[in-house]
């Protein structure tokens, strides 16, 4: 059974990223690559990462697949011209990717596994505790500080984008709430006398 989940998720996940590449429709392309996030985050929890796993549906799935798709279908993108002009760029394209499949060869054929990892490995985590549970100890115990830092940096860098993206335009018409609690209702109605057959 476990040898039937882990080949039928590895097709999956090739499957996946196959059809998101070439599909013409680009929603199609985002529901294709959620196939390959969820074929992968299967893998992961084969493999024993449960946190990696977790992590790759709530934020890859649940985020970031689900931004691609409300953008695709709110944005009115004329794909046809995206790819006509990709096409004149894909003698590069193809280059760059033998290049890329040539080092993952050379880097595969290179690998070797040490026999004393899986030793080393045991005796930084006790094999009693669950991954997550681990993983938990090892980053809010040993590295508390330098997660937290990692946690003020990024916040930092958030504020930072949103200051530098702001732009106050003069001719918008903005809300002032002060000025509509305080305004005087006498003076903010007035009413109209209209006779019969008289127009304002």
């Amino acid at each position: 059974m476990t040898v039937f989940a882990f080949y039928l998720f590895a097709i999956c996940v090739i499957a996946g990223g196959l059809f998101t590449v070439i599909s013409r429709n680009p929603v199609h392309s985002v529901l294709w690559l959620i196939l390959a996030f969820l074929s992968s985050a299967g893998l992961f929890v084969m493999l024993g990462a449960e946190f990696v796993a977790m992590l790759l549906i709530i934020v890859y799935v649940g985020a970031v697949a689900v931004l691609f798709l409300f953008v695709v279908m709110m944005l009115d993108v004329d794909f046809a011209e995206l790819k006509a002009e990709m096409a004149k760029y894909l003698p590069l394209a193809l280059l760059i990717g033998l290049v890329i499949l040539m080092q993952f060869v050379m880097a595969f054929g290179a690998w070797e596994s040490n026999a004393a990892a899986e030793g080393l490995r045991t005796q930084v985590i006790d094999p009693d505790v669950q991954n997550t549970a681990a993983l938990g100890l090892i980053l809010y115990d040993d590295y508390f500080l330098l997660f937290q830092l990692s946690g003020l940096i990024l916040l930092v860098a958030m504020i930072g984008a949103i200051v530098l993206t702001l732009r106050h335009r003069v001719d918008v018409k903005r809300q002032d709430v002060v000025a509509q609690m305080m305004r005087d209702p006498a003076k903010a109605m007035e009413l109209k006398d209209v006779k019969p057959g008289q127009g304002l």
